[in-house]
């Protein structure tokens, strides 16, 4: 297990750079602490992670509702 990050759950990938990098949805438990879901980019074989976003499943909740209402 890596020290900062643990994946505990996969859970999708949005996008693929050229570089090989991608942006993932993961549910990650960081420094040893309660896991929540993470959004950020990933170089192959999560060596390396950019800044991301890590929310609660209360915040998780909120933004589902929150996508459903809008008009794309």
């Amino acid at each position: 297990m890596n020290e900062k990050f643990e994946i505990k759950k996969h859970i999708a990938v949005l996008s693929e750079s050229k570089s090989g990098w991608q942006t993932e949805l993961n549910y990650i438990s960081w420094f040893g602490k309660e896991p929540k879901f993470d959004i950020r980019s990933w170089s192959p074989n999560h060596e390396k992670a950019s800044k991301g976003i890590s929310l609660s499943e209360d915040e998780v909740r909120e933004l589902r509702i929150a996508l459903t209402n809008i008009d794309i």
